[in-house]
C-alpha cells in the first residue's frame, strides 16, 4: 500500500513544478473562497451600516453567481468542478440581506424580486427551466462580473467612505483572481480567461486600495 501511495506521489511529481504549483494554487483558491464574503459580512455587521457598498453590484454578482451554477448543474458537470460557487452564492444571500437592511431596502419590492428569484430557483433545481436561456446568459458572467467591481469602487468614490467596507475580502479576491492568472496561463493558455482574470485582479486591487485610502481618511478626521 506504501509502495503504491509512493508510486501514484511520484507520478503526480513527474508532472513537473510548474503543474503542481498551479494545482496548489487552485486548492489555495478554492479553499479562499469558502470564507472570502465572511470579513465583509461581519464588517457591516459590527458597523451596523452598509454605507459604501453597491447594492447594485451585490445584485449584478448575484445573478453572475446564479447562472454560473445552474449552468453547470443543469449541464450535470462535475460538482468539483462548480463547487465553490455554491459556497460563494450562500454567502452572497447572506451579505446581500445586510447591506439591504442596513440601506432601509427591504420593501415590498425587494420582497417581490426575492419570491421571483425563489420560484425561478426551484425551477432550475427540478430541471424544468430552459437550458438555451442560460446558455445565452453565461457569457455575459464575465462583463457582469468586472461590472459589479466598478461600481463598488464607484460607490467608495463617491461616499468618500470605506468603513462598512472590508478590506479583508478584497484582498483575497485580489489574490485569487491573480492565482487563477497563473493556472490558466499554465494549464490551458486561454486569452479569454486570462484577460478576465487580469481585469477582476486589477479591478478587486483598485477596490481594496480605495477601501485603505478612505478608511485611513475616515480615522484621520
Amino acid at each position: 500500500m506504501a509502495g503504491g501511495l509512493s508510486e501514484v506521489v511520484s507520478e503526480y511529481l513527474d508532472k513537473g513544478l510548474v503543474l503542481v504549483i498551479a494545482d496548489l494554487l487552485s486548492l489555495i483558491t478554492v479553499s479562499s473562497c469558502l470564507v472570502i464574503k465572511v470579513p465583509q459580512i461581519n464588517t457591516i455587521r459590527e458597523n451596523q451600516s452598509s454605507k459604501g457598498i453597491s447594492v447594485l453590484g451585490l445584485c449584478l454578482e448575484l445573478f453572475s453567481y446564479t447562472v454560473m451554477i445552474s449552468y453547470n448543474y443543469t449541464s450535470d458537470y462535475d460538482f468539483l468542478s462548480y463547487m465553490e460557487y455554491p459556497v460563494l452564492l450562500l454567502q452572497e444571500y447572506i451579505l446581500i440581506y445586510y447591506a439591504f437592511k442596513y440601506q432601509n431596502l427591504l420593501g415590498k419590492k425587494t420582497q417581490i424580486f426575492a419570491v421571483a428569484y425563489v420560484i425561478i430557483a426551484t425551477l432550475i433545481y427540478l430541471k424544468l427551466f430552459p437550458i438555451i436561456i442560460l446558455t445565452f446568459l453565461v457569457p455575459f458572467c464575465t462583463p457582469i462580473g468586472a461590472t459589479s467591481k466598478v461600481l463598488q469602487l464607484l460607490a467608495i468614490l463617491r461616499t468618500k467612505d470605506a468603513s462598512s467596507v472590508s478590506r479583508t475580502t478584497w484582498a483575497l479576491s485580489a489574490f485569487t483572481n491573480m492565482t487563477r492568472i497563473y493556472t490558466v496561463y499554465v494549464q490551458s493558455h486561454d486569452l479569454m480567461l486570462l484577460s478576465n482574470f487580469l481585469i477582476s485582479t486589477f479591478l478587486s486591487a483598485s477596490v481594496f486600495a480605495a477601501a485603505c485610502f478612505y478608511k485611513k481618511k475616515v480615522k484621520k478626521a
